[in-house]
């Protein structure tokens, strides 16, 4: 089994979580989206769309999120033997999908300094185009990847985009704060895959430094992030990468990487 992905996508973190918390072993593959790796040729030929993760076994390839938890779960359950592990079902798949409805795209853009993000959206304009002359038999679907790269930018300019992502971010926090009033975790006092799902949303507000808004002003909330995080999971996934100082070598590497490309015009 290989999976694609990358630390920076939130997918690939939910994904990570759930085949450590179920002991999966995989072949891991780094696809890095901000220096522009998805559009490789290989990658690009398999997933058009260039979105992390893609999950692969075999001649089986799954590019959606919430269908590649579920495949981890059902090859947890074989590996088992039907041992003490339940495939994930009625309100545990309900808060999945309610979690995985909301896009961070936007509300993620919008909160980085516009100098690093006009940077990085050129940069990723300019690897579409070297692509587009390496595989002329690609060109249409990387001129559909650098049109998409033009369009995120304008929607970005609309502030109402913007708005309606993080309205969408606050009635979804506002409804774990009322369920977590009840229970340790998001269905329960069992960790469940909903947990899986929704870990990476807190950690995506804490690496923009947005934790005492979104996170620490709901109680209930900033309980469960501080219980979530103790997890050899999280520690694995996300901490390895995002804690403390880590978040700045992750960030720095991936922002020379860019700075030297650019200045030698290899894209």
């Amino acid at each position: 089994m290989q999976l694609y992905h990358h630390p920076y996508s939130l997918d690939s973190q939910k994904v990570r979580l759930a085949l450590e918390e179920m002991g999966i072993d995989y072949t891991s593959f780094h696809v890095n989206p901000i220096t522009g790796k998805n559009m490789d040729s290989s990658f690009f030929r398999m997933n058009p769309s260039a979105k992390l993760p893609v999950f692969q076994n075999g001649a089986h390839i799954i590019f959606n999120t919430v269908e590649i938890i579920q495949y981890i779960e059902r090859i947890a359950v074989v590996s088992s033997g039907g041992g003490n592990i339940a495939l994930s079902h009625g309100e545990v798949v309900e808060w999945m999908n309610k979690i995985q409805d909301w896009n961070p795209k936007f509300f993620t853009l919008a909160h980085i300094p516009e100098k690093y993000r006009l940077f990085v959206s050129k940069f990723k304009r300019r690897v579409v185009i070297a692509r587009m002359a390496e595989c002329p038999d690609l060109a249409s679907l990387y001129h559909w990847k650098l049109r998409d790269e033009y369009e995120t930018e304008d929607k970005l300019r609309n502030p109402e985009v913007v708005r309606r992502s993080e309205e969408h971010l606050v009635s979804l926090l506002d409804e774990v704060e009322t369920k977590l009033s009840d229970t340790s975790y998001l269905v329960g006092e069992e960790f469940t895959m909903a947990d899986v799902m929704l870990i990476p949303v807190l950690a995506r507000l804490e690496i923009l430094n947005l934790q005492d808004e979104y996170i620490y002003s709901r109680p209930k909330v900033a309980e469960y992030w501080n219980l979530v995080k103790k997890r050899p999971s999280y520690k694995m996934v996300i901490g390895r990468y995002f804690n403390g100082w880590r978040r700045h070598k992750t960030l720095l590497k991936t922002w020379c990487f860019l700075r030297i490309r650019s200045m030698l015009g290899r894209y």
